[in-house]
């Protein structure tokens, strides 16, 4: 038992290699000792700086021919009917709808107000080294005014007794105006340091999550414009399949009136005629849909839909490695900065948050000046009165809070926790960012297999039909056998448009999730001036089929038992 069972493993050690030629082999793990791994820390600093230089900037204004593309007014609402009507169909290319994406989008303009919001609260926490100086002028000026009567006692010397002395009128008429200046500047705050250093991880932050924004806006344009050209691609077999069982049909029919052929065979062509009319609806839809959200995705006018100009090709070729793509995704992802800039700034809250128990100590100087001029007048020869008054005081005012409880001590704590809780978090990003690389790496190579075997299918199966009407025609075969084959058709070629979106949409992925360019760019089809024929087909129209309402279409009925 032993010589067979080892003469079945070599034959099946050599079919293991021999599938390898073909791209189905795994890749396997190789033993070896695993070294150290470096800390993030060691690798970026425990405060990384955003780094724009790794990206492309985003076009600030777009191109001379789309120019009449520009979004419209921010806070602009149509309020009538033809002001949505759609009123053009504007051919664009991929590069169009980069540049389109990168000037009118808005949610990309809101992230770039988010970092001048993030730069403002930088400044407003630096201001605190720099003194204050605050000017009150409470009387500015004042005036006060009026008459009054004063009746004072007197004592009478006869009696000894007091007695009513006659009244004395005056009146008042004074202006007064007072001015206060303050100035303070505080020599120990222990609260300064980590709120500036917070305040300044958040801006990083805030720039690389505009950085984030762009590669997202990139690979969201890239990917709403496949999925239009797939849209367009599946009207287009949706087209040919019902010009196909259009010509089924004519041919049933024709051969039904010359006695050659049985109704059940117009039968089977119209209901592939129908099943490839649905077909041709549902495509048509998707293709409205993926036009309206290319158009939302890049703000155009309410009354533009964008058409895709260049058809549905592969871009492209993945160069790099796929270890070569994580460690690139490890090193230009904005996502594990941001995380490391978590720990910082939590690591600065808890010092801010202890420091409401560490002395402030504040020098401050007030200036008080005041001018009055005015009579205050009881006696008719009573002069009247002006002057100046001027006090200034300087000093240090120090203050420390002795006992609150705990509670600075505690939120240092959970500042110190928040920061141990993004440490794991960041270990959470990390095994995401490279689960999405290799995600999209093998869904690449996938696409790639299915491209090969789906472009074989379509040439199978479109061979397989034009033999299968031949046979029809012929008298040889049966209606049956041209309907499965013409399903079979518009099934392969469905699926090999739907394995070049995927295959492009893998690639605009890797592209994102790594930020590297290395694409070897697939070199364009030699094509003649004229578009080849195929057969006779492609000039018989189809007829368009009006819509009816749901309500006023016959149930069809169930067969009788």
């Amino acid at each position: 038992m032993t010589r067979p069972f080892k003469t079945w493993l070599a034959a099946a050690g050599s079919g293991l290699l021999a599938l390898s030629g073909t791209g189905f082999a795994q890749e396997q793990p190789t033993a070896s000792v695993q070294e150290p791994l470096p800390l993030a820390p060691q690798v970026k600093g425990t405060r990384p700086k955003s780094d724009a230089s790794v990206l492309a900037p985003a076009a600030t204004k777009l191109d001379p021919s789309l120019q009449n593309l520009a979004a419209p007014a921010t806070l602009a609402l149509p309020n009538k009917p033809e002001q949505v009507r759609i009123a053009e169909l504007r051919p664009l290319s991929l590069k169009d709808v980069e540049n389109l994406a990168e000037v009118n989008n808005p949610n990309l303009k809101a992230i770039a107000s988010q970092v001048d919001q993030a730069q403002s609260e930088l400044r407003t926490q630096i201001s605190a080294w720099y003194p204050s100086l605050k000017l009150n002028a409470n009387n500015l000026p004042v005036y006060t005014g009026g008459n009054y009567r004063i009746t004072r006692p007197s004592v009478d010397p006869s009696s000894g007794g007091f007695v009513r002395s006659p009244a004395e009128y005056g009146y008042t008429s004074r202006w007064n105006m007072d001015a206060n200046l303050q100035a303070s500047w505080s020599l120990i705050d222990p609260k300064r340091v980590p709120d500036i250093a917070a305040a300044r991880d958040k801006f990083e932050q805030a720039k690389n999550q505009y950085l984030i924004a762009l590669r997202d806006l990139r690979l969201q344009a890239a990917q709403s414009y496949f999925q239009l050209q797939f849209a367009d691609e599946n009207v287009r077999i949706g087209q040919d399949a019902v010009r196909a069982s259009l010509v089924s049909l004519r041919d049933a029919r024709a051969r039904f009136q010359a006695g050659v052929a049985t109704k059940l065979e117009v039968l089977e062509a119209e209901t592939q005629l129908a099943r490839d009319q649905q077909t041709l609806t549902d495509a048509l839809a998707s293709q409205s849909i993926a036009r309206r959200d290319l158009a939302r995705l890049l703000d155009l006018p309410q009354n533009v839909s964008p058409t895709a100009t260049q058809p549905l090709r592969p871009l492209g070729v993945w160069t790099p490695s796929l270890q070569e793509s994580v460690i690139a995704a490890y090193a230009f992802r904005e996502e594990l900065d941001n995380a490391l800039l978590e720990v910082s700034v939590a690591n600065s809250q808890a010092n801010s948050s202890i420091a409401d128990v560490q002395p402030f100590l504040t020098i401050f100087n007030n200036l008080r000046g005041s001018r009055y001029d005015g009579v205050d007048r009881i006696f008719v020869d009573q002069p009247g009165t002006s002057g100046w008054d001027l006090e200034n005081t300087i000093g240090l005012q120090a203050s420390v809070t002795l006992f609150d409880g705990g509670a600075a001590r505690a939120q240092y704590r959970k500042a110190k926790q928040r920061a141990q809780e993004n440490s794991f978090r960041f270990a959470s990003t990390r095994d995401q960012l490279r689960f999405d690389v290799e995600e999209s790496f093998y869904q690449l190579r996938q696409s790639n297999r299915n491209i090969q075997t789906t472009s074989r299918e379509v040439i199978s199966a479109r061979e397989s039909l034009r033999l299968a009407r031949l046979r029809f025609q012929a008298g040889v075969s049966t209606q049956r056998e041209v309907v499965d084959n013409q399903r079979d058709l518009t099934r392969a070629e469905i699926n090999y448009s739907r394995s070049l979106a995927s295959y492009n949409n893998s690639l605009a992925e890797l592209r994102r999730r790594t930020g590297l360019d290395q694409v070897a760019v697939c070199q364009p089809a030699s094509l003649g001036s004229q578009k080849p024929v195929l057969d006779d087909m492609e000039n018989i129209p189809v007829p368009p089929e009006p819509l009816q309402p749901a309500c006023q279409i016959p149930v069809p009925a169930l067969p009788s038992s």
